[in-house]
C-alpha cells in the first residue's frame, strides 16, 4: 500500500533544482519537487509526498490531519514508515 505523506522541506539541494530534503516524521528524505516548480517552495512549507515526489503543497494543520490520519491507518502507517525508513535514500 502506498500513501501520501506529509514532509516539511528542510533544504534545498544544490546538486539539482528539483531536489529538496524534507523531514517526514523525523526521518530525512531526498524529494523530487519539480511537480511543485510553479508554487514557489521555501524552506519550512508542508508538503504531500507519494513514491519520492512531492505532490501539493499543504499548510501545517492539513499536514497534521494527515499525519493524524495515517496513525489511525495503525499498521498501514508502521508499514510504510518503516519502508520510508528503510529507504537507500534516507539519512540518519
Amino acid at each position: 500500500m502506498c500513501l501520501g505523506i506529509p514532509g516539511q522541506v528542510v533544504e534545498f539541494l544544490d546538486e539539482h533544482e528539483h531536489l529538496a530534503r524534507a523531514d517526514v516524521a523525523g526521518v530525512k528524505r531526498v524529494i523530487n519537487v519539480g511537480l511543485l516548480e510553479d508554487e514557489a517552495l521555501q524552506l519550512g512549507d508542508w508538503v504531500l509526498i507519494h513514491v519520492g515526489f512531492a505532490m501539493s503543497k499543504i499548510d501545517e494543520a492539513e499536514a497534521s490531519r494527515a499525519l493524524e490520519g495515517l496513525q489511525l491507518m495503525g499498521r498501514a502507517f508502521d508499514d510504510e514508515m518503516a519502508a520510508l525508513q528503510a529507504s537507500p535514500v534516507a539519512e540518519p
